[in-house]
């Protein structure tokens, strides 16, 4: 590790205007990305702008026909929430099959959502629930929010505040998980909303997470069997020493039909 200088922040304005005006500062979440880069010095800020003194950033709340969660909150509270689990259950799930329960302890939704890992659970869920991401400046769809490979719309001196997550008819997540890291070799998020379903991969796009609309308009009826004839080109999926491209765009046809019948309470 080398030298840097530690603010702990105590309100989402102070940690605005330090990130503004501080040089090379960088925000801490729950630090599962930015230390472990620090140590391997990938990353060298020169601030580090410590958010967990924020006490405005954490909470889930139901408001209206959506939830509404905390940008601090860690995974381990929404796995947990009785709020999450009675309106939006498959979200709990998905958070509880993240990482391990330490990562799970200090990991935040917040974090996992600016940082936009290829291989991140949350940015799917996102996606695939038409969320949108409320920063100190904006709100933004998640349409809009996911740009690319650990890419958002974030722009100098904006910090995602909380995620409102629309609430579905039904809502279904399946993930093939990397049995070391417990990342998503392929995850996909199901969603339905009246007559409209939405579909997004994690863990697989050579770009990061994305939607799968083939998939949504194979929906001819909210089931599985839909896509059994649906299949992924590899053109554009990614491949690395846990699975080539080939093997991935299987996995997310396999997982797409979990997923939904996760999401109707059967299973496949």
């Amino acid at each position: 590790m080398y030298a840097f200088d530690y603010i702990k922040a105590t309100s989402l304005d102070q940690a605005a205007k330090l990130l503004s005006e501080k040089e090379e500062a960088k925000l801490l979440a729950g630090g599962h990305t930015l230390l472990p880069t620090m140590k391997q010095r990938l990353a060298a800020p020169g601030v580090l702008v410590d958010l967990s003194g924020v006490s405005d950033l954490r909470g889930i709340a139901r408001e209206g026909d959506a939830v509404v969660i905390g940008a601090m909150t860690p995974h381990g509270e929404v796995a947990t929430s009785a709020v999450v689990r009675a309106a939006i259950p498959s979200l709990a799930e998905l958070a509880s099959v993240i990482g391990d329960p330490a990562v799970r302890h200090r990991g935040t939704i917040g974090g996992s959502v600016a940082n936009n890992d290829p291989a991140a659970d949350y940015p799917a869920a996102c996606l695939a629930l038409g969320a949108t991401i409320v920063t100190n400046k904006r709100s933004v769809a998640a349409d809009d929010f996911f740009t690319g490979l650990f890419e958002t719309a974030l722009e100098d001196g904006e910090i995602v505040a909380k995620v409102s997550f629309p609430i579905p008819d039904k809502m279904g997540y399946a993930k093939f998980r990397n049995p070391a890291s417990r990342y998503a070799l392929v995850g996909v998020c199901v969603a339905q909303k009246g007559s409209t379903a939405r579909v997004a991969v994690t863990g697989a796009g050579s770009n990061g997470v994305f939607r799968w609309k083939e998939a949504e308009a194979a929906f001819a009826t909210f089931d599985p069997a839909s896509l059994e004839k649906l299949t992924m080109s590899p053109a554009g999926i990614n491949g690395d020493i846990h699975a080539d491209a080939e093997y991935r765009a299987h996995l997310i046809g396999v997982m797409a039909r979990r997923a939904t019948a996760k999401a109707l309470g059967k299973r496949l």
